[in-house]
Order: structure tokens, then C-alpha cells, then sequence
């Protein structure tokens, strides 16, 4: 089956009804950060709070000072919102689709780790790139789930749609495919993050199952301009038409 790695989003949508369940990996691995997380969120210290979240203002803060053990849970896929998730439009795909994403989608969250697009998980802020404490997200991650992660894709391909930064959190090292877009030949940076929400997208509307199915796609306003193959990256560099 194919597996596709994903990023997550500084933006969340509230609320939630999901059931909680186990999350993707070993059981106990996140006990650690969520309880470190936990901690400082309900301290009631305004900046270390602040410096988590990465607001300036405390106010700014609110929605997300609840406990994470306690909270409103919803399905990673639909938790997250911003310029991906937008172009990706869950809402607007059909049930089969949804259920693709589900169980395909790989998201690499800030505070939970690597987490299925199905698990269910709390509304919560971690700025990008902050410690949560005096622990490194993606150090312990990397650390914890390197092996797990190995073991889970070990019969699948994967099709890596992160942005870079989360490579630090799981190096991939069994074969795998990556995208890169140019538009006017130029590398595409922010909307990057657009494109590869409209890639998500079209992969659960065709319940892509491996790469060769994927090369056979058309997505519109993309075409392929050249397939680089460097040591265990297979790149699809496309042109933005």
C-alpha cells in the first residue's frame, strides 16, 4: 500500500466528538512530552505559555489552555487547517476518500509525533521549531519512533509530501518518493504547501495504492517536467502549467 507522509498546521479547528483510542506507534511513547505539555499549559505562568504557543499576547492564548487528556477530540485530517488542508477540502470528499485519508495519511504533529490522519487527538498549539519544556520534539520523536516507524512501512511505499523541517522528527531510509514544483522554473516555496494538499486530495479521490498508480495520475495544472533519483529519493519535479 502506499503511505504518504504529511505536515501539520499552525492552524486547528475546535471542538471534536471523536472516541479516544490508541494513537500510531508504542503505547506509552508520548506519556513523556503530553505530560510535559500538560504541565505548563494549566501552570497558569502567562509566559511560558506564551513562549509555547508562540503568541505575544495571552489572550491569543485561550482556546488552547485545556487539558490534553481531557479534551474534545477529532481526527488529525480534520483538526488541522491552513493553506494544505485547504486545498485538500476533506469536507467536500466523499466517504471512501475520507476513510483513504484516514488510514493513509501519516501527519507529523508538533506534539503527538508521527499520528495516522484517523487518529483522534486534542486541540493543542506547539509552536514549530519550540521545545515543549526541556524536551526537543523532534529529537524525542526521532528517538522513540525511528524503530516503530521502520516496522510500520516496512511492506509499504512511501510518497513524502512533508516540507523539510519535519525530516527531522523520521529520516525515511527504504526507498521512497518525493514532489518538488516549479513555476516559471523557479522552485514554488509557500504554495508548495498548496500543491501538495491538491496531490492529497486527488491520490484519496483515485484510492491511489502504490507509485506506479500515481505516475498514471493527471492532476490538473500539474506536468511533469523530470524524475531525478538520488541514492534512495526518487524526486518528481513538476511544472505549476
Amino acid at each position: 500500500m502506499l503511505k504518504i507522509l504529511f505536515s501539520p498546521s499552525e492552524g486547528k479547528n475546535s471542538g471534536g466528538n471523536e472516541e479516544k483510542k490508541e494513537l500510531l506507534g508504542a503505547v506509552n511513547a508520548r506519556d513523556e512530552i503530553l505530560d510535559e505539555y500538560n504541565k505548563i499549559v494549566l501552570s497558569q505562568n502567562e509566559e511560558d505559555i506564551k513562549n509555547l504557543f508562540g503568541y505575544k499576547k495571552f489572550s491569543e492564548c485561550q482556546p488552547y489552555i485545556n487539558d490534553v487528556h481531557n479534551s474534545a477530540l477529532m481526527s488529525a485530517i480534520q483538526r488541522y487547517q491552513g493553506v494544505a488542508y485547504d486545498y485538500l477540502e476533506y469536507n467536500s470528499l466523499d466517504e471512501k476518500a475520507q476513510e483513504y485519508l484516514k488510514s493513509n495519511t501519516i501527519i507529523f504533529s508538533n506534539l503527538y509525533g508521527a499520528v495516522l490522519g484517523g487518529d483522534a487527538i486534542a486541540n493543542y498549539k506547539v509552536k514549530q521549531g519550540n521545545n515543549i519544556g526541556e524536551i526537543a520534539p523532534d529529537k524525542f520523536y526521532k528517538d522513540r519512533f525511528t524503530y516503530q516507524l521502520d516496522l510500520y512501512f516496512a511492506k509499504d511505499e512511501i510518497l513524502d509530501l512533508r516540507a523539510g523541517y519535519y525530516d527531522k522528527f523520521y529520516k525515511v531510509t527504504k526507498p521512497y518518493t518525493t514532489l518538488k514544483f516549479l513555476k516559471n522554473g523557479k522552485t514554488v516555496s509557500h504554495w508548495a504547501k498548496a500543491y501538495r494538499g491538491l496531490v492529497l486530495r486527488e491520490l484519496a479521490k483515485h484510492n491511489i495504492s502504490s507509485i506506479q498508480e500515481f505516475m498514471s495520475l493527471e492532476i490538473d495544472t500539474l506536468q511533469v517536467k523530470e524524475i531525478k533519483v538520488i541514492k534512495n529519493k526518487t524526486e518528481i519535479v513538476y511544472n505549476i502549467v
